[in-house]
């Protein structure tokens, strides 16, 4: 399957780089190891699906401060985790106290296909992206060199802001209703964009240093840069907070138990 790639624009990717240098240390301290996002959805969706072996070699691709990287490292994985943001990198080592033999920091760009092949062509059982795809500038590059990186069989488990219903085009909703004799809230998400990628700045967590880039994807573009490089669909997780929350903000995410906020999914490389 022939498909247009995205070019790695230098301008925007420096901008996106300086961005998260400058945040990488705020984030590290408000996120520690591991918030509720990561904690309740992201972290048990994310090692269902890639259903570690004690022994396997695992990339964490954009490993920010680490919290994966070292929860696979304490299931036995050996790890070899990278970033562009060297102050991340930074903060991953200092947390690192544990399994030390397990956990390889590196710096590279997961948008330089060349950097990507230094790792080494078919050495890894697996890869791991959390949370940053939305991040990157580009996918193309990073997708195109796993495809080398990973064994015949290796899966690539990747999570993302749900691109159908937490995204730049999206609004979080709540109403007021009266049903059954009583006045109850309805949490629901306005679409109002989706099918065309977009770039827009937003924040992760609120009070973080500087809006950071978000890089919007409809569910077509993402699954179809990774089945134009060989790999298939084999594994798929909307995960949902089970009840509602108590004492958070009105359209916090915490509240909307029917509508998923993050999306996790397996490739499998033939």
């Amino acid at each position: 399957m022939s498909r247009k790639r995205t070019p790695v624009n230098p301008e925007e990717l420096k901008k996106v780089q300086e961005i998260w240098d400058q945040n990488a240390v705020w984030w590290d301290h408000k996120v520690g190891e591991g918030n509720t996002f990561q904690k309740i959805l992201i972290g048990p969706a994310t090692e269902r699906l890639l259903n570690l072996n004690p022994g396997e070699l695992v990339l964490d691709v954009a490993c920010g401060s680490g919290i994966f990287s070292r929860r696979m490292a304490h299931l036995g994985a050996r790890v070899v985790a990278f970033d562009f943001s060297e102050k991340f990198l930074q903060c991953a080592a200092e947390r690192t106290t544990e399994h030390t033999d397990r956990i390889e920091y590196r710096l590279i760009d997961a948008t330089n296909e060349g950097q990507l092949l230094t790792l080494g062509k078919r050495q890894y059982d697996a890869a791991v992206c959390t949370m940053a795809l939305m991040d990157m500038t580009t996918v193309d590059p990073l997708v195109s060199a796993l495809s080398q990186l990973l064994k015949v069989g290796g899966r690539f488990v990747f999570s993302v802001l749900h691109p159908c219903f937490n995204s730049t085009g999206c609004t979080l909703m709540v109403e007021e209703e009266y049903k059954n004799g009583e006045f109850v809230l309805v949490y629901s998400v306005k679409v109002s964009k989706y099918i065309q990628p977009m770039t827009e700045k937003g924040i992760g967590i609120i009070g973080q240093p500087i809006p950071q880039y978000y890089f919007h994807r409809p569910m077509s573009v993402l699954f179809n840069t990774c089945f134009a490089e060989g790999f298939v669909l084999d594994g798929l997780e909307e995960p949902v907070f089970d009840q509602a929350a108590e004492g958070k903000r009105p359209v916090s995410w915490e509240h909307y138990t029917e509508i998923p906020p993050v999306l996790v999914a397996r490739v499998r490389l033939l």
